[in-house]
Protein backbone atom coordinates (compact mmCIF):
# COMPACT_ATOMS: atom_id res chain seq x y z
CA UNK A 1 0.00 0.00 0.00
CA UNK A 2 1.00 3.65 -0.69
CA UNK A 3 2.31 5.61 2.44
CA UNK A 4 -0.76 8.03 3.95
CA UNK A 5 0.44 11.71 3.97
CA UNK A 6 -1.03 12.54 7.51
CA UNK A 7 -1.59 16.35 8.66
CA UNK A 8 -2.41 16.49 12.14
CA UNK A 9 -4.67 19.28 13.51
CA UNK A 10 -3.38 20.38 17.03
CA UNK A 11 -2.48 23.27 20.29
CA UNK A 12 0.67 22.08 20.96
CA UNK A 13 -0.07 19.44 22.97
CA UNK A 14 -2.31 16.54 22.12
CA UNK A 15 -1.24 16.76 18.44
CA UNK A 16 2.51 15.49 19.60
CA UNK A 17 1.31 12.96 21.70
CA UNK A 18 -1.13 11.67 18.92
CA UNK A 19 2.24 11.81 16.61
CA UNK A 20 4.34 9.94 19.58
CA UNK A 21 1.83 6.76 20.15
CA UNK A 22 0.39 6.23 16.28
CA UNK A 23 2.40 7.46 13.53
CA UNK A 24 6.37 8.54 14.92
CA UNK A 25 7.63 5.29 14.08
CA UNK A 26 4.86 3.84 11.48
CA UNK A 27 6.37 3.94 8.01
CA UNK A 28 2.72 3.42 7.03
CA UNK A 29 2.27 6.87 7.40
CA UNK A 30 4.13 10.35 6.70
CA UNK A 31 3.05 13.06 8.86
CA UNK A 32 3.68 16.06 6.11
CA UNK A 33 2.81 18.71 9.10
CA UNK A 34 1.18 19.89 12.32
CA UNK A 35 -1.24 23.17 11.96
CA UNK A 36 -1.52 25.12 15.24
CA UNK A 37 -4.65 26.84 16.77
CA UNK A 38 -5.65 28.10 20.27
CA UNK A 39 -2.15 29.23 21.79
CA UNK A 40 -0.39 31.82 20.47
CA UNK A 41 2.65 32.17 18.71
CA UNK A 42 3.23 28.64 18.72
CA UNK A 43 2.93 28.13 14.41
CA UNK A 44 6.12 28.45 12.48
CA UNK A 45 7.86 25.91 14.62
CA UNK A 46 9.34 22.74 14.05
CA UNK A 47 8.80 19.19 16.08
CA UNK A 48 12.46 18.61 15.88
CA UNK A 49 13.82 15.85 14.37
CA UNK A 50 15.09 14.72 18.18
CA UNK A 51 11.55 13.75 18.95
CA UNK A 52 10.24 12.87 15.11
CA UNK A 53 12.20 9.67 15.47
CA UNK A 54 14.49 8.50 12.63
CA UNK A 55 11.84 8.90 9.53
CA UNK A 56 11.86 12.27 9.93
CA UNK A 57 15.06 13.77 9.90
CA UNK A 58 14.30 16.74 9.27
CA UNK A 59 11.68 17.18 11.75
CA UNK A 60 8.02 18.20 10.87
CA UNK A 61 6.84 21.86 10.14
CA UNK A 62 4.01 23.67 12.07
CA UNK A 63 1.47 25.76 10.07
CA UNK A 64 -1.44 28.03 11.01
CA UNK A 65 -4.82 26.21 11.12
CA UNK A 66 -5.85 28.82 9.03
CA UNK A 67 -3.93 27.67 6.36
CA UNK A 68 -5.51 23.92 6.13
CA UNK A 69 -7.44 24.00 2.92
CA UNK A 70 -4.50 24.94 1.28
CA UNK A 71 -2.18 22.85 3.29
CA UNK A 72 -3.93 19.64 2.03
CA UNK A 73 -3.74 20.82 -1.81
CA UNK A 74 -0.39 21.11 -1.59
CA UNK A 75 0.88 18.81 0.75
CA UNK A 76 -1.69 16.10 -0.97
CA UNK A 77 -2.74 14.93 2.45
CA UNK A 78 -5.20 12.02 2.12
CA UNK A 79 -5.95 12.15 5.94
CA UNK A 80 -6.29 15.07 8.60
CA UNK A 81 -6.33 14.08 12.85
CA UNK A 82 -8.16 16.24 14.89
CA UNK A 83 -6.12 16.52 17.62
CA UNK A 84 -7.01 19.55 20.11
CA UNK A 85 -9.82 19.80 22.74
CA UNK A 86 -12.40 21.84 24.38
CA UNK A 87 -14.28 23.07 21.45
CA UNK A 88 -17.63 22.76 20.49
CA UNK A 89 -19.06 19.98 17.99
CA UNK A 90 -20.42 22.30 15.46
CA UNK A 91 -16.61 23.64 15.32
CA UNK A 92 -15.50 20.58 14.89
CA UNK A 93 -17.66 19.51 12.24
CA UNK A 94 -17.40 22.36 10.28
CA UNK A 95 -13.42 22.08 10.46
CA UNK A 96 -14.46 18.28 9.25
CA UNK A 97 -16.91 19.77 6.08
CA UNK A 98 -13.03 22.20 5.39
CA UNK A 99 -11.00 18.74 5.25
CA UNK A 100 -13.35 16.87 3.23
CA UNK A 101 -14.01 19.16 1.27
CA UNK A 102 -10.56 19.70 0.15
CA UNK A 103 -10.50 16.17 -0.38
CA UNK A 104 -9.07 14.66 2.67
CA UNK A 105 -10.38 12.32 5.24
CA UNK A 106 -11.16 13.72 8.68
CA UNK A 107 -10.12 11.46 11.97
CA UNK A 108 -10.27 11.86 15.11
CA UNK A 109 -7.86 8.92 17.83
CA UNK A 110 -10.03 7.20 20.21
CA UNK A 111 -8.07 5.77 23.66
CA UNK A 112 -7.03 2.35 22.69
CA UNK A 113 -4.08 3.40 20.64
CA UNK A 114 -3.20 6.35 22.74
CA UNK A 115 -3.61 6.01 26.35
CA UNK A 116 0.08 4.72 27.77
CA UNK A 117 -0.64 1.40 30.11
CA UNK A 118 1.60 2.27 33.73
CA UNK A 119 3.39 -0.73 35.90
CA UNK A 120 2.31 1.83 38.54
CA UNK A 121 -1.27 2.42 39.65
CA UNK A 122 -3.15 5.66 37.91
CA UNK A 123 -5.80 8.15 38.57
CA UNK A 124 -6.87 10.68 36.24
CA UNK A 125 -8.48 13.56 36.49
CA UNK A 126 -10.62 15.62 33.56
CA UNK A 127 -13.51 17.36 32.94
CA UNK A 128 -15.78 18.28 30.05
CA UNK A 129 -14.70 22.05 30.21
CA UNK A 130 -12.14 24.28 31.25
CA UNK A 131 -12.43 25.88 33.90
CA UNK A 132 -14.86 23.09 35.90
CA UNK A 133 -12.12 22.78 38.55
CA UNK A 134 -9.74 19.84 38.01
CA UNK A 135 -6.90 21.58 39.60
CA UNK A 136 -8.51 21.55 43.04
CA UNK A 137 -9.68 18.69 42.58
CA UNK A 138 -6.41 16.98 41.56
CA UNK A 139 -5.43 18.91 44.94
CA UNK A 140 -8.14 17.57 47.03
CA UNK A 141 -7.24 13.40 45.98
CA UNK A 142 -3.56 14.04 46.14
CA UNK A 143 -3.58 15.37 49.43
CA UNK A 144 -6.42 12.52 50.23
CA UNK A 145 -3.60 9.66 48.96
CA UNK A 146 -0.72 11.88 50.80
CA UNK A 147 -3.04 11.01 54.37
CA UNK A 148 -2.78 7.60 53.38
CA UNK A 149 1.29 7.79 53.72
CA UNK A 150 1.11 7.65 49.71
CA UNK A 151 3.91 8.88 47.59
CA UNK A 152 1.87 10.81 45.01
CA UNK A 153 3.54 12.29 41.69
CA UNK A 154 1.50 14.33 39.63
CA UNK A 155 1.89 14.50 36.01
CA UNK A 156 0.47 17.43 33.88
CA UNK A 157 -1.29 16.71 30.21
CA UNK A 158 1.12 18.71 27.51
CA UNK A 159 2.03 22.69 27.74
CA UNK A 160 4.85 22.53 25.56
CA UNK A 161 4.76 26.10 24.19
CA UNK A 162 8.64 26.77 24.56
CA UNK A 163 11.46 24.99 23.20
CA UNK A 164 10.35 21.32 22.48
CA UNK A 165 13.62 19.68 22.62
CA UNK A 166 14.59 21.34 26.21
CA UNK A 167 10.88 20.20 27.10
CA UNK A 168 10.92 16.55 26.00
CA UNK A 169 10.70 15.53 30.15
CA UNK A 170 10.44 17.98 32.51
CA UNK A 171 10.28 17.25 36.48
CA UNK A 172 9.84 19.80 38.94
CA UNK A 173 10.25 19.34 42.83
CA UNK A 174 10.86 23.10 43.96
CA UNK A 175 9.53 26.64 43.18
CA UNK A 176 13.01 27.49 41.57
CA UNK A 177 12.46 25.02 38.92
CA UNK A 178 9.62 27.00 37.37
CA UNK A 179 12.09 29.70 36.72
CA UNK A 180 14.92 27.21 35.66
CA UNK A 181 12.03 25.70 33.04
CA UNK A 182 11.42 29.44 31.62
CA UNK A 183 7.51 28.49 32.86
CA UNK A 184 4.93 30.36 31.08
CA UNK A 185 1.75 31.73 33.74
CA UNK A 186 0.05 29.21 32.55
CA UNK A 187 2.72 26.53 33.08
CA UNK A 188 3.21 27.78 36.72
CA UNK A 189 -0.23 28.02 37.48
CA UNK A 190 -0.94 24.28 37.06
CA UNK A 191 2.71 22.63 38.23
CA UNK A 192 3.10 25.82 41.42
CA UNK A 193 0.26 24.09 43.58
CA UNK A 194 1.61 20.52 43.30
CA UNK A 195 5.32 21.64 44.05
CA UNK A 196 3.65 24.26 47.32
CA UNK A 197 1.84 20.66 49.05
CA UNK A 198 4.83 18.73 48.75
CA UNK A 199 4.72 16.60 45.25
CA UNK A 200 6.89 16.30 42.68
CA UNK A 201 4.96 17.08 39.23
CA UNK A 202 6.32 15.82 35.64
CA UNK A 203 5.14 17.32 32.28
CA UNK A 204 6.73 17.71 28.54
CA UNK A 205 6.31 16.09 25.28
CA UNK A 206 7.07 12.84 25.28
CA UNK A 207 4.79 11.23 27.44
CA UNK A 208 6.47 7.72 27.07
CA UNK A 209 9.65 8.73 28.48
CA UNK A 210 8.03 10.84 30.71
CA UNK A 211 5.95 7.96 32.62
CA UNK A 212 9.45 6.04 32.60
CA UNK A 213 10.88 8.97 34.24
CA UNK A 214 7.71 8.59 37.06
CA UNK A 215 8.25 4.97 37.38
CA UNK A 216 11.65 4.88 37.72
CA UNK A 217 11.51 8.56 40.16
CA UNK A 218 14.39 8.51 42.47
CA UNK A 219 12.35 9.40 45.29
CA UNK A 220 9.93 6.84 44.87
CA UNK A 221 6.68 6.58 43.82
CA UNK A 222 2.86 5.01 45.24
CA UNK A 223 0.23 6.21 43.00
CA UNK A 224 0.44 8.88 39.21
CA UNK A 225 -2.06 11.60 39.44
CA UNK A 226 -2.57 12.42 35.67
CA UNK A 227 -4.07 16.21 35.78
CA UNK A 228 -5.69 16.45 33.05
CA UNK A 229 -6.10 20.08 30.62
CA UNK A 230 -8.82 21.46 29.02
CA UNK A 231 -11.50 19.01 28.47
CA UNK A 232 -9.34 16.09 27.20
CA UNK A 233 -9.08 12.26 28.05
CA UNK A 234 -6.46 11.28 30.03
CA UNK A 235 -2.95 10.18 28.19
CA UNK A 236 -2.21 7.51 30.73
CA UNK A 237 -4.75 4.67 31.21
CA UNK A 238 -6.40 5.46 34.88
CA UNK A 239 -7.58 3.15 37.29
CA UNK A 240 -9.74 5.39 38.05
CA UNK A 241 -11.15 8.04 36.54
CA UNK A 242 -12.89 11.44 38.12
CA UNK A 243 -14.19 13.38 35.85
CA UNK A 244 -15.40 17.08 36.83
CA UNK A 245 -18.79 18.72 35.41
CA UNK A 246 -19.61 22.27 35.68
CA UNK A 247 -23.72 23.48 36.29
CA UNK A 248 -22.59 26.99 35.75
CA UNK A 249 -22.51 25.54 31.88
CA UNK A 250 -25.34 22.93 31.42
CA UNK A 251 -25.29 21.37 28.65
CA UNK A 252 -21.83 21.79 27.74
CA UNK A 253 -20.66 18.12 29.28
CA UNK A 254 -22.87 16.82 26.15
CA UNK A 255 -22.07 19.30 23.40
CA UNK A 256 -17.94 20.09 23.72
CA UNK A 257 -15.22 18.06 22.58
CA UNK A 258 -13.92 15.74 23.93
CA UNK A 259 -15.40 16.97 26.85
CA UNK A 260 -18.50 14.26 26.66
CA UNK A 261 -15.24 11.56 25.99
CA UNK A 262 -14.04 12.05 29.93
CA UNK A 263 -17.65 11.95 30.95
CA UNK A 264 -18.21 8.77 29.39
CA UNK A 265 -15.13 7.30 30.74
CA UNK A 266 -15.71 8.32 34.27
CA UNK A 267 -15.99 6.32 36.82
CA UNK A 268 -16.77 9.17 39.60
CA UNK A 269 -17.95 12.74 38.46
CA UNK A 270 -18.02 15.61 40.56
CA UNK A 271 -20.46 17.96 40.50
CA UNK A 272 -18.73 20.94 41.59
CA UNK A 273 -19.96 24.83 42.12
CA UNK A 274 -23.16 23.53 43.08
CA UNK A 275 -22.84 26.57 46.01
CA UNK A 276 -22.95 29.07 43.46
CA UNK A 277 -24.84 27.51 40.37
CA UNK A 278 -28.72 27.45 39.62
CA UNK A 279 -30.72 25.04 40.99
CA UNK A 280 -32.46 24.10 37.49
CA UNK A 281 -28.99 24.12 36.20
CA UNK A 282 -27.52 21.92 38.81
CA UNK A 283 -30.60 19.28 38.06
CA UNK A 284 -29.88 19.40 34.26
CA UNK A 285 -26.13 18.38 34.60
CA UNK A 286 -27.58 15.24 36.87
CA UNK A 287 -29.99 14.14 35.16
CA UNK A 288 -27.28 14.09 31.59
CA UNK A 289 -24.88 12.34 33.68
CA UNK A 290 -27.36 9.58 34.50
CA UNK A 291 -28.57 9.19 30.79
CA UNK A 292 -24.80 8.90 28.95
CA UNK A 293 -22.89 7.48 32.19
CA UNK A 294 -25.09 5.91 35.05
CA UNK A 295 -22.92 3.67 36.49
CA UNK A 296 -20.41 6.82 37.47
CA UNK A 297 -20.50 7.29 41.32
CA UNK A 298 -21.95 11.02 41.69
CA UNK A 299 -20.32 13.61 44.07
CA UNK A 300 -21.80 16.71 44.67
CA UNK A 301 -19.19 19.42 45.87
CA UNK A 302 -18.79 23.40 46.09
CA UNK A 303 -15.90 25.37 45.37
CA UNK A 304 -15.30 27.42 48.16
CA UNK A 305 -12.71 30.43 48.36
CA UNK A 306 -11.10 32.30 50.87
CA UNK A 307 -9.83 35.98 50.70
CA UNK A 308 -6.22 37.17 52.43
CA UNK A 309 -7.40 40.72 52.16
CA UNK A 310 -11.17 41.39 52.57
CA UNK A 311 -10.67 45.08 53.17
CA UNK A 312 -8.97 45.38 49.97
CA UNK A 313 -12.49 44.48 48.37
CA UNK A 314 -15.77 46.09 50.72
CA UNK A 315 -16.35 49.07 49.20
CA UNK A 316 -13.82 49.56 46.44
CA UNK A 317 -13.40 49.65 42.49
CA UNK A 318 -12.08 46.44 41.78
CA UNK A 319 -10.25 44.90 38.76
CA UNK A 320 -11.00 41.03 38.93
CA UNK A 321 -8.10 38.78 36.73
CA UNK A 322 -8.98 35.24 36.72
CA UNK A 323 -7.33 32.01 34.66
CA UNK A 324 -6.72 32.73 31.17
CA UNK A 325 -7.70 29.68 29.36
CA UNK A 326 -10.83 29.48 31.30
CA UNK A 327 -11.62 32.53 29.98
CA UNK A 328 -11.08 32.19 26.56
CA UNK A 329 -11.45 29.15 25.03
CA UNK A 330 -12.95 28.27 28.22
CA UNK A 331 -16.13 30.52 28.28
CA UNK A 332 -16.02 31.28 31.11
CA UNK A 333 -18.36 34.39 32.35
CA UNK A 334 -17.61 34.02 36.28
CA UNK A 335 -15.29 33.41 38.61
CA UNK A 336 -13.63 32.64 41.80
CA UNK A 337 -12.65 36.68 41.56
CA UNK A 338 -16.53 37.60 40.88
CA UNK A 339 -18.14 35.50 43.32
CA UNK A 340 -15.55 36.97 46.04
CA UNK A 341 -16.32 40.43 44.63
CA UNK A 342 -20.00 39.92 44.91
CA UNK A 343 -19.58 38.20 48.45
CA UNK A 344 -17.47 40.46 50.23
CA UNK A 345 -19.22 43.84 48.79
CA UNK A 346 -17.43 45.46 45.92
CA UNK A 347 -18.51 48.79 44.81
CA UNK A 348 -18.00 48.18 41.35
CA UNK A 349 -16.26 45.68 39.11
CA UNK A 350 -14.24 48.00 36.61
CA UNK A 351 -14.33 46.67 32.66
CA UNK A 352 -10.34 46.17 31.98
CA UNK A 353 -11.33 46.54 28.20
CA UNK A 354 -10.68 49.68 27.49
CA UNK A 355 -7.29 49.68 29.15
CA UNK A 356 -6.13 47.06 27.44
CA UNK A 357 -2.42 47.01 26.15
CA UNK A 358 -0.66 45.35 23.54
CA UNK A 359 -1.50 41.52 23.85
CA UNK A 360 -4.14 42.03 25.98
CA UNK A 361 -6.37 43.70 23.29
CA UNK A 362 -5.83 41.24 20.66
CA UNK A 363 -7.34 38.44 23.41
CA UNK A 364 -10.41 40.67 23.98
CA UNK A 365 -10.98 41.00 19.89
CA UNK A 366 -10.30 37.33 19.64
CA UNK A 367 -13.04 36.32 22.80
CA UNK A 368 -15.21 39.45 22.38
CA UNK A 369 -17.43 37.66 24.99
CA UNK A 370 -14.87 37.39 28.19
CA UNK A 371 -16.76 40.65 29.46
CA UNK A 372 -15.67 42.93 32.78
CA UNK A 373 -13.02 40.53 33.64
CA UNK A 374 -9.31 40.33 32.83
CA UNK A 375 -7.51 37.35 31.58
CA UNK A 376 -4.00 36.46 33.32
CA UNK A 377 -2.55 35.59 29.94
CA UNK A 378 0.92 34.93 30.33
CA UNK A 379 1.73 31.91 27.02
CA UNK A 380 5.14 34.45 26.69
CA UNK A 381 7.15 37.39 27.71
CA UNK A 382 5.39 39.94 26.01
CA UNK A 383 2.50 39.07 26.98
CA UNK A 384 2.84 39.05 30.62
CA UNK A 385 4.38 42.78 29.64
CA UNK A 386 1.21 43.48 28.22
CA UNK A 387 -0.80 42.32 31.41
CA UNK A 388 1.51 44.43 33.76
CA UNK A 389 0.78 47.25 31.60
CA UNK A 390 -3.10 46.60 31.55
CA UNK A 391 -3.21 46.44 35.19
CA UNK A 392 -1.47 49.34 35.67
CA UNK A 393 -3.31 51.57 33.10
CA UNK A 394 -7.08 50.97 34.20
CA UNK A 395 -8.82 52.67 36.76
CA UNK A 396 -9.76 51.20 39.68
CA UNK A 397 -8.76 51.03 43.56
CA UNK A 398 -7.80 47.38 43.82
CA UNK A 399 -6.94 44.30 42.55
CA UNK A 400 -8.92 40.66 43.28
CA UNK A 401 -5.88 38.30 41.95
CA UNK A 402 -8.14 34.95 41.56
CA UNK A 403 -5.46 32.95 39.56
CA UNK A 404 -3.87 29.96 40.70
CA UNK A 405 -0.59 31.30 41.64
CA UNK A 406 0.28 34.11 43.47
CA UNK A 407 0.38 36.64 40.33
CA UNK A 408 2.13 39.32 42.17
CA UNK A 409 5.35 37.02 42.43
CA UNK A 410 5.48 37.27 38.51
CA UNK A 411 4.11 40.21 37.30
CA UNK A 412 4.75 43.82 39.48
CA UNK A 413 1.13 45.18 40.22
CA UNK A 414 1.89 48.43 42.02
CA UNK A 415 -2.29 48.82 43.24
CA UNK A 416 -3.89 47.42 46.57
CA UNK A 417 -4.32 43.17 45.78
CA UNK A 418 -6.25 40.85 47.75
CA UNK A 419 -5.42 37.13 46.56
CA UNK A 420 -8.53 34.48 45.87
CA UNK A 421 -7.81 31.12 46.66
CA UNK A 422 -10.15 28.19 45.63
CA UNK A 423 -10.38 24.33 47.09
CA UNK A 424 -12.92 21.94 46.56
CA UNK A 425 -15.23 20.93 49.01
CA UNK A 426 -17.50 17.81 48.64
CA UNK A 427 -20.91 18.41 50.15
CA UNK A 428 -22.69 14.77 51.86
CA UNK A 429 -21.61 11.39 50.60
CA UNK A 430 -20.24 9.88 48.78
CA UNK A 431 -17.07 12.39 49.24
CA UNK A 432 -13.00 12.04 47.88
CA UNK A 433 -12.58 9.74 51.00
CA UNK A 434 -15.27 7.29 49.88
CA UNK A 435 -14.24 7.33 46.25
CA UNK A 436 -10.67 6.44 46.76
CA UNK A 437 -11.11 3.76 49.45
CA UNK A 438 -11.25 0.68 47.72
CA UNK A 439 -8.65 2.20 45.13
CA UNK A 440 -6.52 2.38 47.66
CA UNK A 441 -7.32 -1.04 49.32
CA UNK A 442 -6.47 -2.52 46.04
CA UNK A 443 -2.99 -0.97 45.83
CA UNK A 444 -2.05 -1.59 49.41
CA UNK A 445 -2.32 -5.59 49.00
Amino acid sequence: MAQRKIIIIGAAGRDFHNFNTVFRDNPAYKVVAFTAAQIPDIAGRKYPASLAGKLYPDGIPVYPQEDLEKLIKDLEADSCVFSYSDVPYNFVMSLGAKVNAAGANFAMLGHKETMLKSNKPVIAVGAVRTGCGKSQTSRRVAEALMAKNLKVIAVRHPMPYGDLEAMKVQRFAHIDDLAKNNCTIEEMEEYEPHIARGNVIYAGVDYEAILRAVENDPDGCDVILFDGGNNDFPLFKPDLMITIVDPHRPGHELSYYPGEITLRLADVVVINKIDSADFDNIQIVRENIEQINPRATVVDAASTISVDKPEAIRGKRVLVIEDGPTLTHGDMKIGAGIVAAKRFGAAEIIDPRPYAVGRLAETYRAYPNIGKLLPAMGYGEQQMKDLAATIEKTDCDSVIIATPIDLQRVVKINKPCTRVEYSLQEIGRPDMDDVLENFIKKIKK
